[in-house]
């Protein structure tokens, strides 16, 4: 059981606190580079509690800065992006990407000081279509080294959508491999599903066996079930530090992606999926079907409707279905049993659960079960690590040595049961699945 001091260190991310020291010794994505245009406006967001702004200036370099003006804490939101850099409307000072001041036109010349005052920057850096935010101290190591950035920019996607809960529910949503059976898919008959199809095992065992073990990048589980005589379907999924997670709904040798969690604050986490365009069968939430082509669980990404974006600090990349219309529930189609929750689509379903705990859940209502094992897993590895951190100065896993990422991949596929520990069935399958590119890149 998760105590309710212990749910605080988890969730809070706010500076100081021991999860927000945590997370501001990695890179973190946090805008689309098409958000920002060159000498266009700011944007407003959130990251980790604070209120930031990013911009894109005359040469195409991308800076980010607390949004207030260090003279007299004015808004830079409302600045001018011109000529090099972001200047306030205030008095007319001027800052560029690193946030030095470069001009103070209301001071005058004898009495110009500029060369002292600098707003408050964090390094940014683009990669794989995203602009990736570092806002820790001392010079950080290099992106986490996930088999997808290393793979062509052409072949790479990215999704992004805002989600109103802590960022750690989000993420336990996704570790939790056993909804799966329920909330995507407790309407499906298992006669409806090809038996030549992994996904069939799911429906034909809801309730799976599990190892779970802690690893370099954070835990990984893997779900097993009988699949006939002699073999096994594994489902193999990772939690990454500090909040990133690689499903299992994908074809193992090919499905290479990232996902992360991001924290804009304790009530709001912004969802980024990172994905190899040439995975097999591979979509933008991928999605079992039934024998005649359609989706299980809905129609998918499909069903998903946006709210248009706006200026406000949590005004981005919404969803039209929430709290207020019930996530577009459907009471007809769930009586029927069309769609187990009457949900429609995989993302939406996981959206509205993990929403409707609050912004924050109390883990004091909870009562964990043996399925429940990647989660409590999970959480005491955060525990330890922010605790290492706070108490003994030790970097958390993955901070120094980006490296460990590269050997993280999810996934499900059959195996036959002759082919040693769950830990080496792993690792032979990576061996042969790893893609040209990413062992190169080794």
């Amino acid at each position: 059981m998760t105590t309710a001091s212990e749910g605080a260190e988890l969730t809070q991310v706010g500076p100081g606190t021991p999860m927000g020291r945590l997370m501001r010794h990695y890179w973190l994505p946090a805008l689309l580079s098409s958000e920002l245009e060159r000498d266009g406006p700011p944007t407003r967001f959130m990251l980790l509690g604070e209120k930031l702004l990013a911009f894109r200036d005359s040469a195409g370099r991308v800076g980010v800065m607390d949004h207030r003006c260090p003279h007299r804490c004015a808004s830079l939101f409302l600045g001018r992006n011109e000529q090099g850099g972001l200047r306030c409307i205030y008095h007319g000072w001027k800052f560029d990407v690193a946030g030095n001041c470069l001009d103070m036109p209301n001071v005058p010349e004898d009495q110009d000081f500029k060369h002292k005052v600098k707003a408050k920057a964090y390094r940014a850096v683009e990669r794989a279509g995203l602009v990736w935010v570092h806002m820790g101290e001392g010079e950080p190591q290099s992106l986490p080294a996930f088999e997808v950035l290393d793979l062509p920019p052409d072949e790479i996607n990215v999704h992004i959508m805002q989600r109103r809960c802590n960022w750690l529910q989000a993420l336990e949503g996704e570790i939790d491999t056993a909804h799966f059976g329920f909330l995507h898919a407790g309407h499906v008959d298992p006669n409806d599903v090809p038996e030549t199809d992994p996904f069939y095992f799911t429906i034909t065992n809801r309730a799976p066996q599990y190892h779970v073990a802690d690893t370099p990048w954070g835990t990984q589980y893997a779900g097993y079930r009988a699949a006939g005589s002699g073999q096994t379907y594994w489902r193999f999924a990772n939690f990454l530090f500090p909040c990133w997670s690689q499903a299992p709904n994908g074809e193992f040798e090919s499905h290479m992606h990232a996902r992360a969690w991001v924290p804009l604050d304790d009530g709001h986490t912004m969802f980024f999926f990172i994905y190899w365009k040439k995975a097999k069968s591979a979509q933008a939430l991928p999605q079992p079907r039934y024998k005649d082509g359609s989706p299980i669980g809905g129609t998918g990404r499909g069903g998903i409707k946006m709210l248009p974006n706006t200026t406000d600090w949590l005004g981005r990349w919404r969803l039209a279905q929430d709290e207020g219309n019930d996530w577009g529930m459907d009471r007809d189609k769930q009586r029927r049993n069309e769609i187990y929750s009457g949900i429609d689509g995989v993302h939406l379903q996981d959206q509205a659960i993990t929403e409707s705990m609050g912004p924050i859940t109390d883990f004091g209502h909870e009562h964990l079960a043996p399925s429940d094992q990647m989660i409590t897993r999970t959480r005491r590895r955060l525990l330890m690590a922010a605790r290492a951190l706070r108490d003994k100065g030790e970097k958390p896993p993955g901070a120094d040595d980006p490296g460990v990422y590269r050997k993280a991949r999810s996934g499900y596929f059959i195996n036959p049961d002759d082919r040693g520990s769950w830990q080496q069935v792993y690792a032979t399958t990576l061996a042969s699945a790893m893609h040209p590119t990413a062992q190169a890149a080794e």
